[in-house]
């Protein structure tokens, strides 16, 4: 009797062992398919609690989802919907969820550092652009986009040039679209040596303090105020 309780016990912890280890691997699977669920599901809830239909949509990497909106835009219907870390192609892979589903009049993107320091080339980051573009037009053919040039920062200082071409290549692009703009942060970004200015950089030299934000607020403002038409 006693022996067949072991094997019993033996039996479900073997069971409980291989459902834990198919659950782990689903779990990684899943991450390893989507490693923005996450924050997709996040957005979910809020789009949720609070539906926002119409207005701006900020879209992008950590610059975007750091971005205190409200305090730099007070006013306008700005919603945030960057996410740490992201490239170009995670924003066209949830475009629907990120842009589409809120109908925004005025989208603003920033995204391609992460891309080149990845080592993306600055074709495959312009290309990326272009698909967002082009699934936005799909649906919202008469939402203006507006494309945040890969901003100069004292980390990734070493690929200027590669961000450089990136935006150049997507500023040429934009200058085919009336209702496609690109909005330079390079030169002003850039002291007298040429170089970045540290009072717009928190310490990693990447993320920007408040004063960078004030300066963005400013070369952004004529991108999202005034007619929509």
């Amino acid at each position: 009797m006693r022996y067949g309780q072991s094997v019993l016990r033996v039996r479900r912890a073997v069971a409980l062992a291989l459902a834990c280890a198919t659950a782990s691997a689903w779990h990684a699977r899943a991450q390893q398919a989507d490693p923005w669920a996450k924050e997709m599901a996040a957005f979910e809830e809020q789009d949720r609690a609070h539906p926002a239909v119409g207005g701006i949509v900020f879209v992008g990497s950590s610059s975007i989802r750091l971005w205190d909106l409200a305090k730099s835009f007070p006013g306008l219907d700005a919603l945030n919907r960057g996410f740490g870390g992201s490239q170009l192609s995670d924003s066209v892979n949830h475009i629907d969820l990120l842009v589409l589903r809120h109908k925004p009049h005025t989208v603003i993107v920033y995204a391609g550092d992460n891309d080149i320091a990845a080592g993306k080339t600055p074709q495959q980051v312009a290309n990326d652009f272009k698909a967002f573009v082009t699934k936005a037009r799909a649906v919202l053919p008469a939402t203006r986009i507006a494309y945040i040039g890969i901003k100069p920062s004292i980390q990734r200082w070493a690929l200027v040039a590669k961000m450089r071409d990136a935006n150049r290549l997507i500023r040429e692009f934009c200058a085919t679209d009336d209702r496609v703009g690109f909005i330079d942060v390079d030169g002003p970004m850039l002291g007298w040596d040429e170089k970045p200015r540290k009072e717009l950089f928190v310490a990693d030299g990447l993320h920007m303090t408040d004063e960078g934000y004030a300066l963005w607020t400013t070369l952004v403002r004529p991108f999202v105020e005034g007619p929509h038409e």
